[in-house]
């Protein structure tokens, strides 16, 4: 008897992707296969990650789900289950309007889904089964990585800030902090296993230590990160502006392995508009952070969120936004055009912009940034570079005969294939010889190239699984190092 498939479906932020990483370890632990690439909801299990942040995120999983009525029809013994955001939020109301779907769970208890599933099938009725707290963190669950050479790594989860646009503190609750202890032993762990890069990831992750009582414990975490022997490249995502401290940066500086990339999100520009979402912040302060980072990291990339058009802002206010940016110089930035979300203080308010307005703005607002990008990018030109080589970021690289990766400042880099074989998690070193406004080209030969113990595992990983069904992509457009690091528009939940 054939084990039985399955295929993880997923929406929103990195912490969804990170929390899929769990369900597929979850799954397999229990005996499930991975369902070949491109089963389209040919399987026996079919799991929804869902995001209550992302617009229409509701009439999109309804959508999907109803695609997959008839193929449960016809598929004996297949179940559903969908978890997330969205059903920490709407519970019973997914069965009620999808009553083929045979499990709903929450953000807190992640860990019962094979439970769940066995319950169901037993019982032949849904389950529905919302925490309202975090049973487990989640780095106690089994996980099957999606890379051999990358990794999240979660510090906290929860946020104890109160954005008016957002209703992630809702539904992922008050910040809790994982031991520090516990975070470097996972890392360590990883790269015995040939991990070489990691993204140390939370709500408001430079927030940790709050829960803790230990207000510069983030700064000691990146510190204590660098003391970590082959580990490359440490990455965090996504900061908040009021917690971003000096003893942050300045061991974000003297850490050589932390890379001179940051994403600090702005939203607006505006100070009126910043007081009406409630950040804690104000523009003058937001410049200020920026400054200090690249008086330290002269060659940092930074990027960041900005919401356009949320209830009452004025042409004045869209203009403070646009001096931001002018200002700040961000390498790419992930724009949002405001939408209401039930739930928030932000979807009763009054003010809200017509929908042409909104539009108009973000049409300004994306063709200023995309003239900054290429500028920045620009001054990338004749930089010689160490570019980790990646799986699956340039669509056309078999048509260039080129390799792709990333950039220490994570700016994407296309290359020129090398005459000797290189693998995922290998580096390249490059000059930079030309620049569009969201990649690098290095059109000339690898200075050298370095074969490196995270392209073993992904090669020992690559073999290894040649005769078993290829993985189910998690359907997310990529930024940061590799296939293995999906994310959706933005590093966060766009709420950060």
């Amino acid at each position: 008897m054939s084990a039985k498939t399955y295929e993880v479906r997923t929406y929103g932020c990195q912490m969804n992707v990170h929390d899929s990483e769990r369900l597929s370890g979850l799954l397999e632990g229990a005996g499930y296969v991975r369902a070949p690439e491109g089963a389209d909801g040919d399987a026996d299990v079919v799991v929804f990650n869902t995001c209550a942040v992302r617009e229409n995120a509701d009439n999109k999983l309804y959508g999907n789900l109803g695609r997959l009525a008839p193929m449960k029809t016809k598929r004996p013994g297949m179940q559903i289950a969908v978890g997330g955001c969205l059903a920490q939020k709407d519970r019973d109301t997914i069965v009620t309007r999808a009553p083929w779907v045979d499990v709903v769970f929450g953000t807190h208890n992640i860990g019962k889904l094979p439970v769940l599933l066995e319950r169901a099938r037993v019982q032949e009725e849904a389950q529905v089964e919302i925490a309202e707290s975090l049973e487990a963190f989640p780095s106690t669950l089994p996980t099957r990585r999606e890379s051999a050479y990358a990794a999240w790594v979660s510090i906290s989860v929860g946020c104890n800030n109160t954005c008016t646009f957002c209703i992630v503190p809702a539904l992922r609750g008050k910040e809790k902090d994982r031991r520090p202890g516990d975070i470097l032993a996972e890392i360590e762990a990883l790269v015995a296993e040939g991990v070489s890069e990691i993204t140390l990831l939370g709500q408001n992750v430079n927030a940790y230590g709050s829960d803790i009582g230990d207000r510069e414990a983030f700064s000691k975490l990146l510190r204590a990160c660098g003391a970590i022997e082959g580990l490359e490249r440490v990455r965090f995502t996504s900061p908040h502006p009021r917690d971003f401290t000096d003893d942050v940066i300045a061991a974000m500086a003297e850490t050589p392995n932390v890379m001179p990339q940051l994403h600090m999100p702005l939203q607006s520009g505006s100070d009126t508009v910043l007081k009406a979402m409630r950040r804690s912040y104000r523009q003058e302060r937001f410049l200020g952070i920026i400054e200090k980072v690249r008086t330290a990291i002269p060659h940092a990339a930074i990027s960041t969120d900005i919401i356009v058009g949320f209830p009452g802002e004025t042409e004045e206010d869209f203009e403070q936004t646009m001096h931001t940016v002018r200002e700040a110089r961000f390498a790419n930035a992930f724009t949002f055009q405001y939408s209401k979300r039930p739930g928030t203080p932000a979807a009763t308010m009054d003010g809200q912009i017509p929908k042409e307005v909104v539009q108009a703005r973000y049409e300004r607002l994306v063709a200023l940034q995309e003239e900054i990008s290429w500028a920045e990018n620009k001054k990338q030109v004749g930089r010689v570079l160490d570019v980790m080589v990646a799986e699956g970021e340039g669509r056309k690289d078999g048509a260039t005969h080129r390799l792709s990766g990333r950039a220490p400042d994570n700016r994407l880099v296309h290359f020129t294939k090398p005459d000797e074989a290189v693998r995922p998690g290998d580096v390249v070193t490059v000059e930079i010889t030309y620049a569009a406004p969201h990649h690098l080209l290095a059109e000339g030969r690898a200075t050298s190239v370095r074969r490196t113990r995270a392209g073993d595992a992904w090669e020992k990983r690559n073999a290894t699984q040649a005769a078993q069904p290829a993985g189910v992509m998690l359907g997310l457009p990529k930024i940061g190092v590799p296939e293995p690091l999906p994310a959706a528009a933005a590093p966060g939940c766009g709420c950060d």
